[in-house]
């Protein structure tokens, strides 16, 4: 049992705790690495034997994530994911060897920050990614990797010197703690760099303050189109090159075909250090065997139903570009969204794709109501219709569409949260 610990009472399980570290600081993000640092000088945090790479992008972390865990582990490495938010259970952030970490293992190091940290204040973000970096200290993979959660610079993940930074797309999104251009968050995003270490950037035309930290503190930067190339073929074939490396007949991929080719950029530059056999053929069976929820997740019941958390512009622009290539006679868009979304602008590249729109309210901090993200966009309004919650939206969207019809669920995690429950 958890024991008493400054006047509060005991915590006993995973849900308590949670809940107490929900009311611990006064706001939910903080931006800053100097509380997370001075408590953990006190846990001795370190991992010398990993090689860790740390993932930050606008868009496309998961996938990455979810690629290169699958490539090392299929070469018999042990691995482990750090990654927020989660879908469904609190356990899905820090996966080790592909298994949930243990409600146990978080309470455990949850009792220990709390013994060391004294008066000094965490956000809930912070405490939980020390108590993830606690529980992997105890099991010393062989490779670690961590998911920025916000920006990158000043995220608590940042505490930690990754051996290779990973930078996939650079949108905009979070402005009001990144910036309000593509410049400014490029930069918060290079803060994950660190010198003369390995950095590769996915996005096809980083900013040039990304760039020029790179080049201050002499990172060694693969770039997009510069150092590493992606070649389209016949029937959704495509080759991948980096000098005198090249992947050939690659296979049409679950995520994002350009997150693939970032994560195969990293399995190139780690070859020799992990020992990895890399071809053709051992690429295609990660591009097969990967796929994450969520993440253009797709269900078959009446008709198709198609999951995805994309929550800003450039998330929204990439679902269009999907959906053309579906090219379902209808489709019937459930979404929901937290206030501080770009509404507008996500909307926007998906109304020439989409038949129907059922808004939903979310029931959630920061939680926007239907009709404000109706009010904030250039929707029809004789194909929408406003709903509580995003529940009753996507029973309506079920009852409306046509077997060869598809419903498009997106918009927040919470979103797909609350409708993923509905179906597995």
């Amino acid at each position: 049992m958890s024991k008493m610990i400054k006047g509060h009472s005991p915590r006993t399980n995973l849900t308590e705790w949670l809940s107490y570290l929900e009311s611990l600081h006064s706001v939910e993000i903080d931006l800053g690495l100097k509380r997370i640092i001075a408590v953990a000088k006190n846990l001795n945090i370190a991992f010398p034997e990993s090689t860790v790479i740390t993932v930050a992008g606008t868009n496309g972390k998961g996938t990455t994530c979810a690629f290169l865990e699958n490539a090392f582990l299929a070469q018999n490495l042990t691995c482990s994911v750090y990654s927020s938010p989660h879908i469904e259970r609190f356990n899905e952030r820090l996966r080790v060897n592909r298994c949930e970490v243990s409600d146990n293992a978080l309470v455990s190091a949850f009792e220990t920050i709390e013994s060391v940290r004294g008066d000094i204040s965490l956000t809930y973000y912070e405490y939980t990614t020390l108590a993830a970096l606690l529980v992997l200290m105890a099991e010393q993979p062989e490779v670690i990797i961590l998911e920025v959660g916000l920006g990158g610079r000043l995220d608590a993940t940042n505490m930690i010197d990754a051996d290779i930074a990973v930078i996939t797309t650079i949108d905009l999104d979070h402005q009001a703690f990144l910036g309000n251009t593509r410049a400014a968050i490029g930069f918060e995003k290079a803060g994950i760099m660190r010198a003369n270490k390995v950095v590769v950037v996915g996005d096809t035309n980083p900013p040039s303050t990304l760039v020029a930290h790179a080049n201050d503190i002499d990172a060694v930067a693969y770039y997009r189109e510069q150092n590493f190339t992606v070649e389209q073929g016949h029937n959704n074939i495509w080759h991948w090159h980096s000098g005198d490396r090249k992947f050939s007949a690659l296979s049409c991929c679950n995520i994002p075909q350009d997150n693939v080719a970032t994560a195969i950029m990293v399995l190139s530059v780690l070859a020799d250090k992990l020992s990895l056999l890399l071809d053709s053929a051992f690429i295609n069976q990660i591009i097969a065997q990967t796929k994450v929820a969520g993440r253009m997740e797709k269900f078959t019941l009446d008709c198709d139903v198609i999951l995805d958390v994309g929550h800003n512009p450039q998330a929204a622009r990439y679902l269009a570009a999907q959906l053309q290539q579906l090219n379902y006679p209808k489709v019937h868009a459930v979404l929901g969204m937290l206030v501080d979304k770009d509404a507008t602008n996500t909307v926007a590249p998906l109304l020439p794709e989409v038949t129907q729109w059922y808004i939903g309210t979310l029931d959630v901090h920061r939680g926007c109501k239907a009709k404000n993200i109706v009010e904030s966009t250039q929707i029809d309004s004789a194909k929408v219709n406003c709903f509580d919650n995003v529940s009753q939206a996507f029973k309506m969207a079920k009852k409306n569409a046509k077997a060869t019809d598809l419903i498009l669920v997106f918009g927040s995690f919470y979103t797909v949260a609350e409708i993923r429950r509905l179906l597995v």
